[in-house]
């Protein structure tokens, strides 16, 4: 007999939806991304690489272009209707620098970060 799991109630829901930000940062490129687990597809992503995005940034791979990243990606998930996401840090990532950058201006454009 299988006991199927407990149902919780919806505002709960909204909060705890499986999307996970993954980051990347190269010499050259800023690159961050939203996968929603279950599936194992990318929601939402951003990169310094984008062409319309190049112009409007100074260097591609510094701290504030991973702001200018994190920015983005943050109003892009709005717009689809995600308001919040966990965070996932590779072992070599800690919270300084570029990765501070990209979570902090997410916050600020709107993102609840789990």
């Amino acid at each position: 007999m299988v006991i199927p799991p407990p149902v919780r109630p919806p505002r709960i829901i909204n909060y705890l939806k499986p999307y996970v930000l993954k980051m990347h940062f190269t010499n050259k490129f800023v690159n961050a991304q939203v996968v929603h687990s279950p599936t194992a597809t990318v929601a939402c992503s951003a990169s310094s690489q984008e062409k319309l995005l190049r112009p409007s940034m100074e260097s591609t791979r510094d701290v504030a272009a991973a702001a200018k990243i994190g920015k983005i990606l943050g109003e892009r998930l709005l717009l689809k209707g995600i308001p919040a996401v966990s965070v996932f840090l590779k072992r070599e990532q800690k919270y300084h620098g570029k990765v501070k950058a990209v979570i902090d201006s997410m916050r600020d454009a709107g993102v609840k970060l789990l």
